[in-house]
């Protein structure tokens, strides 16, 4: 596609980065990638990936805005509570940038829907907040071969990691089983601190920037880890689980079932 006069204008400051250019302004433009969660991290990845002109932003959610989201759910306002999460977003992306088509998805992921919804796009990101959408996104995106990026936070530490089906770890390679949370008061205790949240869903919008150019180094098979209390910042290898039951070596016979 040609880029107008107008939008040469407006992402001047990105076409002049020599990695990026018109080519990749316009790789851009056509990407079509689904976020998947409005939440702490997802808001901050959706402005970004809005600003940088993704062509399609699909968005995913089934929540309201409620009072206590707003400290660190950006996207979202006082004028917009009570109001689903997709809708005020969707409200929100538009005045930032006219340029991208938001599909507003205001449901639950679900076994039955999930792979109908991430059919259409390139790329995936889970800025979900439950385990089981994390098992139903990692699942559907592997045996459908779509690229994700996943990431999560609690209290003040977080992580990213990206998914290259076939090629990298999965996240049932990282997290086998889901945690019990009935069992574990701890992760019914869902505070969260502002600012890891959007480091996280920032650098999730840095992947999948990455992913669309072709361009840095990926987190696919690494791990980046975070603690900003203590200043912590660990990259960890992690490996592809041969026994996976969705990567690995039931992978050929589970593809197709998603479809």
């Amino acid at each position: 596609m040609a880029m107008r006069k107008t939008q040469i204008k407006k992402y001047e400051r990105q076409i002049i980065l020599p990695p990026i250019g018109c080519e990749g302004q316009e790789r851009i433009l056509e990407a079509k990638v689904l976020l998947v969660g409005l939440g702490g991290i997802g808001s901050p990845c959706a402005l970004y990936l809005a600003a940088a002109g993704v062509g399609t932003l699909g968005i995913v959610d089934q929540d309201v805005v409620k009072i206590s989201d707003l400290h660190r759910q950006i996207l979202h306002s006082t004028k917009t509570l009570g109001r689903s999460k997709v809708f005020s977003a969707q409200q929100r992306l538009r005045d930032l940038n006219r340029d991208v088509k938001v599909v507003a998805y205001n449901t639950k992921v679900t076994a039955e829907n999930v792979c109908s919804i991430i059919r259409d796009y390139d790329i995936i990101v889970d800025a979900s907040d439950n385990f089981l959408t994390r098992y139903l996104v990692n699942d559907a995106c592997v045996v459908s071969g779509k690229r994700l990026v996943h990431g999560s936070v609690f209290w003040f530490e977080g992580h990213v990691f990206t998914i290259l089906p076939g090629k990298s770890a999965c996240y049932r390679c990282l997290f086998p089983y889901p945690v019990e949370e009935d069992r574990f008061p701890i992760y019914k205790q869902r505070g969260v601190y502002n600012i890891i949240a959007g480091m996280v869903g920032v650098l999730q919008a840095n992947e999948v920037l990455k992913c669309i150019l072709g361009v840095g180094k990926s987190l696919h098979g690494t791990l980046l880890f975070m603690n900003v209390l203590d200043n912590v910042f660990n990259q960890v290898t992690i490996h592809r689980d041969p026994q996976c039951k969705i990567c690995g070596r039931l992978l050929k016979e589970t593809k197709g079932m998603l479809k």
